[in-house]
């Protein structure tokens, strides 16, 4: 335990979000996601729900803002505009840290290939369905 840290960010966590770099992309996924078939680097933190290790993962790590879209959410099927329970507190906690930042809805066959090509997959118990986003890091500007 660290004091000031969300005790969510366990030491395996904590190491690879500091290694990771500019641009590199972490994916947070549901308890139904094929986080071991879809994941280059996996990290289970089974037993959590999917919104408290979203907060917790943003209370340090900065969003990119050299693009345009750096927060990346899973879609209902084929509804791109389909807003299910999880999404709505997606969007709340991300706008917590980010309220300038819009967290951009992607279909299936474009969210899939990005958690694939990700720095690195965290694995939740979310129980509910479509319960992924995607963020990608950015910089301490000094």
């Amino acid at each position: 335990m660290l004091k000031g840290l969300n005790p969510l960010l366990s030491p395996e966590l904590l190491s690879t979000l500091r290694a990771m770099g500019h641009g590199d992309e972490i994916a947070l996924v549901d308890g139904n996601y094929p986080g071991l078939e879809h994941g280059r680097r996996l990290i289970r933190l089974d037993g959590h729900h999917l919104i408290p290790v979203l907060d917790a993962i943003l209370s340090v790590l900065p969003i990119d803002d050299f693009v345009p879209e750096a927060i990346f959410r899973a879609t209902v099927k084929q509804d791109r505009d389909a807003l299910d329970p999880v999404h709505e507190e997606i969007i709340a906690c991300c706008a917590k840290y980010e309220p300038d930042r819009a967290v951009t809805p992607l279909l299936g066959p474009d969210f899939y290939p990005r958690v694939r090509a990700a720095h690195t997959v965290v694995q939740t118990s979310e129980p509910r369905l479509y319960g992924n986003v995607i963020l990608r890091k950015g910089v301490i500007y000094p």
